[in-house]
This record gives C-alpha cells, sequence and structure tokens, in this order.
C-alpha cells in the first residue's frame, strides 16, 4: 500500500472511490525524470542548511541518480497505488535507504514540486518539436527543389487566380513553419525555472543555500536555468507558461491543418494537381478504387483536440484564487496530450511531404485557363497608359465575351481585340497568356534563398 505524504490530522480514512477519483499517477508519471532533478536540488540545499549531512545527502543523491538511471533506460514502474509521483517516488527512496528517506520531503511542497517539473516538461517536449520542426522544413525544402520551376495555380476563396511557382506556393508553408520555429525558441528563452517556493509563502531555507546547491549542480546542463524563488505566490500559482506553449501549438497545428487541407483538395480528381503516397493513405472496405487521405484528415480533426486542450486550461484557470488549487491537477493531461499529438504528426508529415508527386500535365493544363492572366492583361493596358479602373473593365469583358462565345482570347485576330482597347494586340496577349512571363512579370518578390533555421 502507497503511503501518502499528508495525514496527520485526519481521523477518518479517504473514501476509496474518491480516491481513486483524485490520483493522477496514471498520468503524471510521465514527470518522474524531472521530479528527480527536483529531489536532487533539494537534497543539495538540505545539505548545505545542515539539515542533512554529508553522509546522509550522498546516500539520497545514490538513490536517486539510480531511479534517475532506471527512468533513462525505460526501467521505471511508478506504482498505480501512489497518488501521484511526488509519493511514488518517495516511496521507491524509502524501500531503498528506509527511514532516511523521510528526510528527503523536508521544508517542501509538491506544489513547488510540480511547476517545476511542468517547465522541465515544456523545456524538453520544445526542444523534440524543434528538431521534428527542422525535418519538416528540410522535406519541404526537397520537394521545393524537385520542382523548382513549375509554374502553379495560385488561389483565392478556392477560385482560380494567378499564376505562381509552386516554390513560392510551398515556401509559403515554409514560412510557417519557420515562424513556429521561432516561437517555440523564444519560449524556451525566456522560461526560468524557480525553487524554493514552498506551499505558497516560500521556504525557512536561505536563498544563499539555494545559490551554493544549485551553483553545485550547475555543472550538469539541467540546472543551469534553474533559479531561487523571487515571488512564491506567482510561482505557486503560475500556468501562464502551459497556455503559452499550447498557443503555440495551436499555431503550429493550425498550419499543419491548412497544409493538410491544400494536400487533401490538390490530390482530387477534381484538382488533380499532385499525388500523394500511398504509405500515408488507406482504402475503402467496400469500394476498390478508393485512396483516402486519411493521416492529413486525422491532422485536420486533431485540431480541434490541440484547439480544445488551450480552451480547456484557459477555462480552468480563469477563476482561480490564489494560490494554489486542485484543478490545476487537471493541466497536465492536456499538456501531454498536445504535445503528442504535435510530435506524431509533424514526424509522419515530413516523410509524407517527400514522397509528394505533382501531376505536371494536369497542372500544365489548368494553367492554360485564360482567366488566370486577366491581371496580368489588364497591368499591361495599365503600362501603356489606360487607367486601372478602365483596364479592370476592359479585360473583364473580354474574359466574359470569351466564356459566353467559348472563343480563346489567344485565337482572337487584331481586328477583334481592338473592338475592346486599341492597345490589344495578338502578339501582346499571346505573350501576356503564359505561365512563364506572368511569374517573370512580378517584379516586387525578393527571390530570397530559404534556410533552414539553426539548431
Amino acid at each position: 500500500m502507497s503511503k501518502k505524504l499528508w495525514g496527520g490530522r485526519f481521523k477518518k480514512k479517504i473514501d476509496r472511490e474518491f480516491e481513486e477519483f483524485q490520483k493522477s499517477i496514471q498520468y503524471d508519471y510521465k514527470l518522474a525524470q524531472y521530479d528527480i532533478l527536483h529531489s536532487l536540488i533539494h537534497v543539495a540545499v538540505l545539505k548545505e542548511a545542515g539539515i542533512l549531512t554529508k553522509e546522509e545527502a550522498n546516500k539520497l543523491f545514490s538513490v536517486l541518480k539510480d531511479v534517475q538511471k532506471q527512468i533513462k533506460e525505460g526501467k521505471f514502474r511508478p506504482s498505480l497505488e501512489s497518488e501521484d509521483i511526488h509519493t511514488d517516488i518517495q516511496d521507491k527512496v524509502e524501500k531503498r535507504i528506509g527511514k532516511l528517506a523521510s528526510k528527503l520531503h523536508t521544508l517542501r511542497s509538491r506544489n513547488d514540486q510540480i511547476i517545476f517539473d511542468e517547465k522541465h516538461y515544456c523545456l524538453e517536449a520544445g526542444v523534440n518539436i524543434l528538431e521534428l520542426l527542422l525535418y519538416l522544413l528540410e522535406s519541404l525544402l526537397v520537394l521545393m527543389k524537385k520542382y523548382k520551376n513549375q509554374p502553379f495555380v495560385g488561389y483565392t476563396h478556392t477560385q482560380r487566380a494567378q499564376v505562381v511557382l509552386f516554390i513560392d506556393y510551398l515556401g509559403a508553408f515554409f514560412d510557417m513553419f519557420r515562424r513556429d520555429d521561432e516561437r517555440v525558441k523564444n519560449f524556451s528563452d525566456h522560461l526560468f525555472i524557480y525553487v524554493g517556493a514552498g506551499a505558497l509563502a516560500g521556504s525557512s531555507l536561505k536563498r544563499k543555500d539555494y545559490n551554493k546547491a544549485i551553483k553545485e549542480l550547475l555543472k550538469d546542463k539541467q540546472f543551469e536555468i534553474t533559479k531561487p524563488v523571487e515571488n512564491p505566490l506567482d510561482n505557486i500559482s503560475d500556468r501562464d507558461f502551459i497556455i503559452e506553449f499550447l498557443s503555440i501549438l495551436s499555431i503550429l497545428q493550425m498550419h499543419l491543418s491548412r497544409l493538410a487541407e491544400d494536400l487533401i483538395l490538390y490530390s482530387t480528381k477534381e484538382f488533380s494537381l499532385l499525388d500523394l503516397p500511398e504509405e500515408f493513405c488507406t482504402g475503402s472496405s467496400l469500394m476498390p478504387h478508393k485512396k483516402n487521405p486519411d493521416f492529413l484528415e486525422l491532422v485536420r480533426g486533431y485540431t480541434g483536440r490541440v484547439y480544445g486542450n488551450l480552451i480547456s486550461i484557459l477555462t480552468t484557470m480563469k477563476g482561480l484564487p490564489l494560490t494554489y488549487n486542485r484543478d490545476m491537477q487537471l493541466d497536465k493531461e492536456p499538456l501531454f496530450s498536445s504535445v503528442e499529438i504535435i510530435k506524431e504528426e509533424l514526424r509522419i508529415m515530413a516523410k509524407l511531404i517527400k514522397g509528394i508527386r505533382l501531376d505536371k500535365e494536369n497542372i500544365n493544363k489548368a494553367l492554360e485557363d485564360e482567366s488566370l492572366y486577366a491581371t496580368e492583361l489588364a497591368e499591361f493596358l495599365v503600362f501603356k497608359g489606360v487607367a486601372f479602373k478602365e483596364a479592370h473593365t476592359i479585360v473583364g469583358k473580354l474574359i466574359r465575351y470569351s466564356e459566353d462565345k467559348k472563343i480563346k482570347i489567344k485565337e482572337m485576330p487584331d481586328r477583334f481585340l481592338k473592338t475592346f482597347h486599341k492597345k490589344l494586340t495578338s502578339k501582346d496577349v499571346k505573350k501576356i497568356m503564359n505561365p512563364r512571363y506572368a511569374v517573370s512579370s512580378k517584379k516586387s518578390i525578393a527571390r530570397r534563398k530559404l534556410r533552414l533555421p539553426s539548431k
């Protein structure tokens, strides 16, 4: 039976159903490695304060590092009888060294531990997500280089709009994910981890002892951003960092979902602009011909879950009085959920991107649509001295006439074109209604070299 870190003032045993209801070990076991870090710091502080002898501290260090090793090797098994991960680690230490373990929790609170653990979790998740974002950006670059000079159809309102280069189309998503990379880095750079907050009011352990202990442990990079607490009430009640991290992940998820939607749309028979790799599609149990973009649809679907996780914590925190309230225990599952979803999506999306094949034949056929060059025709007239409003109207009427009469503008003779405007000629029309001309006529674009973010 697991021991509890509280209970002296209680006469009655905890209700069995309530005990199961209030446990968090089934999910907060994921914080075990960070909880060990907190305990290592705390033992060092207790040694500096003279509460632990050097021998006692060394015994605690030894068993804590053994548990840490088990975690790293995947051998750590939390007991589901425990109330939470803090209690579970305390019990494991006690089984190894007996009564000395009762000194481990001296002058500290689980409130202090959990905020420390969650911040470390967010930092490590950020590192993992940055690695996966780099993998995704590399995959985008591979596809962009493969089709470097390929013209592509640009859309607004899901209607054909203008000709663009495929490298610019995909570059838009590249830029989105670059911004996500910057947001995650900025989040990590501004996240500091504090110790010594106690339950809410701070600790009677001296600040200089915390500083000495942290300095002693600084040879291990895991502790380099740890500081003695400044405002313990804020530290204990703060979940802004989780909300900020989930906000960043929600924006990243939005970008993944937009990319997924485009790929779903452009791979349909109606568009047929690209073909998706079969390894990331599934078939139908009834219709033999189906090739369904299930991974991309799940990415789109998981967006609701990721957004919901953010809203869940915002709603939990919106009316809580200072400082710690048990409601805050419910911050972990939404955090873990979003991180795990994003990591899996980034990993698989990067592989899918590399397998995409453009259907050049269908793209080139779509590029024959003369309405795609309407803007370029209007701009041509503007540079001939025609006011844009007039040029806009002239080309609009020309496009409408072409559609109504089913006559291609490029096939109209000069005498007919001049009925719309005297400066329109067949030679100019044929030159303008060309993908290469449409792309090259855009002078405001900086053809920059896309670079991967630094690690």
